[in-house]
C-alpha cells in the first residue's frame, strides 16, 4: 500500500477485469442494454475476489472498451473505495487529472463513475500497445488520495486506409520476372487484431501479392511479377488492392494501383538500413541535422539518380511540419522546436526514387531526449482561509499540488516553506503536500501570512516555481478590555449643570470587530453605601460620563465610581477601572451668625457697657460660621456706617467689639449698630445683625430707655396697619382701573386714554431709623426691592437690586409682616392670604 491512500486490484483480478470488460463494437451493440448491470456484476465479482486476496497492489484499475456511450456507468467508485455515499459531499470529493477530467465525472448522488465525454483510444494513445485514462480521487476530514487507473480497451472502430488512394508505379519492360515491387501499407489506428492483417490484390496475369515481414513484424505489401511486361502490348496495368483488419466485423480498405511499363530501369535503390534509429535533445535548435539518409542505385545515368522524401501518410504529414528532408542529399533537419513532454518519439516513413521512377523506402524512429526545460507547476487543490487564531497545532491549512512535466530525475521535485512561519509542509503523497500548523497563532501580533512555497526539480541545472499563498487569520476574542491606567482623578465643581458631561473615559481591545466593541457600566464602590446610578450615568459606547444633578460640596465631596468595560466578544471579557470625582467648592453659602443670634423672635439683642469702661475693653464678640471651605469660608467682621468717631471697633478677624475711648457724661449712651459678616469668596456673600449697645453702670439706669423701646414697638404696630389698609386701597384701585380699561377697550374703536405710571410714592415712608424685631425674611441685608405698577399686567416690573456694601442707612427700610399684593388674576379679589412678606433695609 501506498502510505494507506490507494487501492488497487492484483495483477490476476486485473486479468478478470479485462474479459469481462474487452467488448468489441460487434459485442456492444448487442449487449447495450445489459451494460450498467453487467458492469455492476463484474465490480462486485473483482471485490468478492479482492477480499480473498491477502496482497494488494497501489492502485484501483477498471478496465472498459473505447467509444462507450455518454452516461455509460464504469462502476460505483465511492462503493469500491470503501466511502459511505452520504459523506462524499461533505468530505469534498473530486477526480483530478489533467486529461481524465474532460472524460469522465463522478455523480456525487450515487457514487457512479460515468463517462461524460467521447473516449477515443486512437485519440488519447494513438498505436500504443497499452492505453490508460488516470486519475487520483481526493476526499478531505480527513484527507485520503486513491489513484485510480482506466484501461481504454481497442475495439474495430476504423477501417485499413491507404495514403495516397491511388499511387503510380513506373516499371521498365525489361523488369524479370520474380522481381518485387514495394507498395505503399494501410494505415488502421486499431491495434492488435483489429490493425491491418493481411493484403489482397485483384485478378490479374502478370502481378501476384507477397507480404513481406518485416524486422519489427509489421507487413509491407509487394508486387511480384509473374512474367515479362511487354510495353507495346499494355503499357499501363490497375489493379486493386484491398487491405484487411482481423477485427470482428471484418474491415477492408482499397487503393488503386496504376502500373506504368516503362523502358528498362532495372535496379531499384537501396536504403543502408531498413530501420534507422536516432536521438536528438528537445532543446536542438531549429534547422538542427537529426540524420543523413543514404540509398544507392546500381544504375547509371538518371536512372540512378536518387531524390529522397517523406512519404505521404497521415502521420508523416504532421512529421513533415516538424522535419525537413534534403531531396538531394538525404539530410533530415528540425523546422521547429522539439517538446519532449509533447511528443516522445517519432517514427516516420522515408523513400528514396531514382530517375528511372524505382522507389525504396525505409524507416526512420527519431527519439527525443528529455531536457530539464519546464519548472514545477504548484496548483492550490485546497484553502483554509480565514484561519482562527486559536488554531491547534496541526490544523490543515491548504492542501497543494505540485507537478513537473519533465521526466526522470528532471521530474523530481522537493517542496519548502520559505521563511520562518509557524506553519509547516508534509508530504501525503507523491504529488500532493499539506500545510499545517506548527505552533499557536496570535492575530494581534500578526494579522495575516503570506505562506511562500518553493518547488525546486532535481534536474541540471535547477529550476524552480514560488507560490504565494496569502492565509488571513480570523480573530478571537482573547484580549480583555485595558484602562491607560487604574485609577482616574476628575474635579467637578459644585451646582455643576445636571445632565452635563462631566469625564471621559476611554479603555481599548486588541480584537477587532465584534470582540473589540466595549461597553462602558458604573457601579458604586463609595465607601457611604448609596447607589451612584441617580447621581451619574456613562454612554455605554462613549465611555462619557454624566451627572445626573446638580452637587452640593456640603453634602458630598467625592465619589468613588468603578466603571467596567465589557467587550462584545462570546465569552466577553471586562475589566475595571475606579474614578474618583472631587466636588470643588464654590461660594454658594452666606455667612451664619451664631451669636447674637438672628432668630431672637423679635426681641431686642443688647448689650450693657460699664460707663467706666476703659478704651478697649471687651463688649462682646459675634461668632459666625460659613458651610463652604478654604477661601469661601474665611470670615471677616465689619461695621456698618458708624458715626465717626465711633466708640466702639471691631476686629475684622475674630469679631471681638471693643470701646474705642472713655464715655464722658455727653456722649450718647444708647447705640445701635449694623455688624455685617461676609466671606472671602468670589462673588462675596454676608450676613448682618443688629445689635443695641447701652451704656450704664446699673441696670435700673436702662429701664425707661426700655419703656420708651416698647413704646416705639407700639407705634411701629400701629403703622403697620395703617400700611396694609393703604397696600389694600391701591390694589382695589387697580383692578378698577383694569376693568375700566377693559370695558373702554370693548365699546370704543378708539385707542384709551394713557395712564401714567402710579408714582411709587403713593407707599407710606418708613422711618428709617426704625428696625424689625424680626430678621428671617429670604433676602437679607442689604438686598433692596423695586417696585414699579403699571395699568397693563404684562407691563408689571419687580426687580432685585445687586447688594451693595455700602447703602446710605438714611435709605433702609425695615419691615416685619408687611402684606403685598398677590394678583393672581384681573378678576380675584384682594385677600389677607395672598400678601407677600418683604424684609427691607
Amino acid at each position: 500500500m501506498d502510505k494507506g491512500y490507494c487501492i488497487c486490484l492484483p495483477k490476476e483480478i486485473r486479468w478478470i477485469s479485462r474479459r469481462f470488460h474487452k467488448l468489441t463494437n460487434a459485442e456492444m451493440n448487442t449487449q447495450q442494454a445489459q451494460t450498467n448491470k453487467g458492469c455492476k456484476w463484474q465490480v462486485q465479482f473483482l471485490f468478492l475476489v479482492l477480499l480473498l486476496c491477502h496482497s494488494v497492489s497501489a492502485q484501483l484499475q477498471y478496465s472498459i472498451a473505447e467509444e462507450p456511450r455518454k452516461d455509460y456507468v464504469i462502476a460505483n467508485i465511492v462503493n469500491d473505495l470503501g466511502l459511505d455515499i452520504k459523506e462524499v459531499i461533505s468530505r469534498k470529493f473530486r477526480i483530478v487529472s489533467r486529461v481524465a477530467e474532460k472524460y469522465l465525472s463522478v455523480n456525487l448522488g450515487n457514487g457512479d463513475l460515468y463517462v461524460k465525454d467521447r473516449i477515443d483510444r486512437e485519440r488519447l494513445c494513438r498505436t500504443a500497445p497499452s492505453c490508460f485514462l488516470t486519475f487520483d480521487a481526493v476526499v478531505e476530514n480527513p484527507l485520503n488520495i486513491f489513484s485510480v487507473k482506466i484501461e481504454i480497451q481497442d475495439i474495430n472502430d476504423n477501417s485499413p486506409v491507404f495514403f495516397p488512394e491511388i499511387f503510380t508505379l513506373e516499371v521498365i519492360e525489361l523488369t524479370p520476372p520474380g522481381t518485387h515491387l514495394v507498395l505503399q501499407n494501410a494505415e488502421d489506428p486499431d491495434i492488435g487484431i483489429n490493425a491491418v492483417q493481411s493484403y489482397r490484390i485483384s485478378d490479374n496475369q502478370y502481378f501476384r501479392l507477397n507480404e513481406k515481414i518485416n524486422s519489427d513484424l509489421s507487413k509491407t505489401p509487394e508486387l511480384v511479377l509473374e512474367k515479362p511486361l511487354d510495353r507495346e502490348t499494355q503499357s499501363i496495368h490497375e489493379l486493386i488492392l484491398t487491405a484487411s483488419d482481423g477485427g470482428n466485423p471484418l474491415r477492408t480498405g482499397t487503393a488503386l494501383i496504376r502500373i506504368i511499363v516503362t523502358d528498362s530501369n532495372d535496379n531499384l535503390p537501396v536504403f543502408t538500413q531498413e530501420v534507422y534509429k536516432v536521438s536528438i535533445s528537445e532543446n536542438a535548435p531549429i534547422n538542427s541535422t537529426v540524420i543523413i539518409l543514404t540509398a544507392t542505385d546500381k544504375d547509371d545515368g538518371t536512372n540512378a539518380q536518387i531524390k529522397y522524401s517523406i512519404s505521404k501518410k497521415s502521420e508523416n504529414n504532421f512529421y513533415a511540419s516538424v522535419f525537413t528532408i534534403n531531396p538531394i542529399s538525404g539530410e533530415i533537419t528540425t523546422k521547429e522546436s522539439l517538446n519532449f513532454e509533447n511528443t516522445e518519439h517519432y517514427e516516420m516513413s522515408v523513400q528514396a526514387k531514382d530517375g528511372g521512377g524505382l522507389v525504396a523506402q525505409s524507416k526512420v524512429l527519431i527519439e527525443i531526449i528529455d531536457e530539464n526545460d519546464n519548472a514545477p507547476e504548484i496548483s492550490i487543490s485546497s484553502l483554509s482561509t480565514p484561519i482562527s487564531e486559536d488554531s491547534a497545532p496541526g490544523t490543515l491549512i491548504a492542501l497543494i499540488e505540485v507537478h513537473d512535466q519533465d521526466s526522470g530525475e528532471n521530474g523530481e521535485v522537493d517542496c519548502q516553506i520559505v521563511g520562518a512561519s509557524p506553519f509547516q509542509l508534509l508530504s501525503s503523497s507523491s504529488r500532493y503536500y499539506k500545510i499545517i500548523t506548527a505552533s499557536a497563532l496570535d492575530r494581534e501580533k500578526v494579522p495575516w501570512y503570506n505562506i511562500t512555497v518553493i518547488a525546486t526539480d532535481s534536474g541540471s541545472p535547477q529550476l524552480s516555481t514560488i507560490k504565494f499563498i496569502k492565509l488571513d487569520i480570523s480573530d478571537v476574542n482573547d484580549n480583555y478590555p485595558m484602562f491607560m491606567k487604574s485609577t482616574f482623578v476628575a474635579y467637578l465643581p459644585e451646582n455643576n449643570l445636571p445632565g452635563a458631561s462631566i469625564y471621559s473615559i476611554q479603555a481599548s481591545d486588541l480584537d477587532i470587530g465584534e470582540n473589540a466593541k466595549i461597553i462602558y457600566s458604573i457601579s458604586n464602590i463609595n465607601t457611604e453605601d448609596f447607589p451612584v446610578s441617580p447621581y451619574f450615568s456613562i454612554n455605554i459606547e462613549t465611555g462619557v460620563l454624566y451627572a445626573q444633578r446638580s452637587f452640593d460640596y456640603e453634602q458630598h465631596k467625592e465619589f468613588h465610581i468603578n466603571i467596567m468595560a465589557k467587550d462584545n466578544g462570546f465569552p466577553s471579557m471586562s475589566s475595571n477601572a475606579t474614578l474618583i470625582i472631587h466636588i470643588i467648592d464654590q461660594n454658594d453659602n452666606a455667612p451664619q451668625i451664631l451669636y447674637p443670634s438672628t432668630e431672637s423672635g423679635g426681641s431686642p439683642f443688647f448689650e450693657m457697657v460699664p460707663f467706666a469702661a476703659e478704651q478697649g475693653s471687651l463688649i462682646t464678640k459675634v461668632i459666625a460660621v460659613d458651610a463652604d471651605s478654604g477661601h469661601n469660608s474665611w470670615l471677616s467682621y465689619h461695621f456698618i456706617q458708624m458715626s465717626d468717631p465711633s466708640p466702639f471697633s471691631i476686629s475684622q478677624n475674630t469679631g471681638e467689639i471693643q470701646t474705642s475711648h472713655m464715655f464722658q457724661e455727653k456722649d450718647i449712651l444708647k447705640h445701635k449698630v449694623v455688624i455685617m459678616v461676609k466671606d472671602n469668596g468670589y462673588p462675596s456673600l454676608s450676613a448682618t445683625v443688629t445689635l443695641s449697645i447701652y451704656v450704664g453702670d446699673h441696670f435700673q439706669q436702662m429701664i425707661p430707655k426700655l419703656n420708651n423701646q416698647f413704646s416705639d414697638a407700639e407705634s411701629t404696630s400701629s403703622m403697620q396697619i395703617y400700611l396694609v389698609i393703604a397696600l389694600g386701597l391701591i390694589s382695589l384701585l387697580f383692578i378698577i382701573t383694569i376693568v375700566l380699561v377693559i370695558i373702554s377697550k370693548c365699546k370704543e374703536s378708539k385707542p384709551p386714554p394713557d395712564f401714567a405710571t402710579l408714582n411709587p410714592n403713593l407707599y407710606s415712608q418708613f422711618d428709617p431709623r426704625m428696625f424689625s424685631k424680626y430678621n428671617n425674611g429670604t433676602l437679607s441685608l442689604p438686598y433692596s426691592y423695586n417696585v414699579c405698577v403699571a395699568l397693563d399686567t404684562s407691563e408689571s416690573d419687580f426687580s432685585f437690586l445687586k447688594p451693595n456694601q455700602d447703602v446710605p442707612v438714611d435709605n433702609l427700610i425695615d419691615a416685619d409682616d408687611v402684606s403685598g399684593i398677590g394678583n393672581e388674576s384681573s378678576k380675584d379679589n384682594l385677600s389677607q392670604s395672598q400678601v407677600s412678606r418683604f424684609n427691607m433695609l
